[in-house]
């Protein structure tokens, strides 16, 4: 060891041991706040390089928008790296969970959960969305870093919670421990796509069972009945899914991108 430093400077090259046989090199981001970078993990004889713009993603603006905060490093500003933030503590907690992303402006998503909720938030927790809307600046970065830290740790500290957490696009919490049903009238999911953010992936359509479990199936419905909101799914074994509809291929995306959050 030549020394430590309290401050890594943009694009530095980092490699980080994960556990044994687990390694990630990555990068600082040129604005230095939220996640580092991914650019390659290594896992046993296993190299995957990271490929954060999508490629293997359909030409599909309306899925690539729903996706953009893990698919555009141009983005990864502090506003839409919030969502990163949130999958990557949701993974680190090790319980599981579910994160529904919902319109502010709608109550649409109310059909597709059991009533009465077990833990409804009236009023909604609002920390993220006033954080969200404070400039970020050389003089108070370090606290709003760490203000944004702690606000993300309790959102994602809710999902551990059986059931779902309910939070609007504008970072607003509306409820936690919420059980998703299939709406009257709608059809059950059989087909869904994945890809991963890896380079050389092809998009495969599987059974959303074969992404993961109940929550999974139960992440897919949901957005198959809502498509104007995206899921995130954490796994107990650390990997990650987003799931979001894609019109293009008139059926429910599902995205991992458990290689982004090491």
């Amino acid at each position: 060891m030549w020394g430590a430093t309290r401050k890594v400077p943009s694009f530095c090259f980092v490699l980080e041991v994960i556990e044994p046989g687990l390694l990630v090199v990555k990068h600082r981001r040129m604005d230095g706040f939220g996640k580092f970078a991914n650019v390659v993990v290594l896992k046993g004889e296993q190299v995957k390089v990271v490929d954060e713009r999508g490629a293997s993603l359909p030409d599909c603006p309306a899925l690539l928008k729903a996706l953009l905060p893990f698919t555009s490093p141009g983005s990864w500003d502090h506003k839409f790296n919030l969502l990163v933030q949130l999958a990557a503590s949701m993974r680190a907690h090790g319980h599981g969970g579910s994160l529904l992303v919902v319109p502010a402006g709608s109550d649409a998503w109310r059909q597709s959960i059991v009533h009465p909720i077990l833990y409804a938030v009236t009023p909604s927790f609002s920390a993220l969305a006033e954080l969200m809307r404070q400039e970020i600046n050389e003089t108070n970065e370090n606290l709003l870093v760490a203000a944004v830290g702690r606000a993300v740790d309790t959102v994602a500290g809710l999902t551990a919670v059986d059931g779902a957490t309910v939070m609007t696009d504008q970072y607003e919490v509306r409820a936690f421990g919420a059980t998703i049903r299939r709406p009257g009238g709608s059809a059950p999911v059989e087909q869904i796509v994945t890809t991963e953010p890896i380079a050389g992936d092809k998009p495969v359509k599987v059974h959303p069972v074969q992404t993961g479990g109940t929550r999974h199936l139960s992440a897919a419905q949901f957005v198959h009945d809502q498509r104007d909101a995206i899921a995130l799914v954490a796994s107990q074994d650390g990997r990650f899914t987003v799931f979001a509809w894609s019109p293009c291929e008139e059926m429910v995306h599902a995205h991992r991108v458990d290689t982004l959050l090491l």
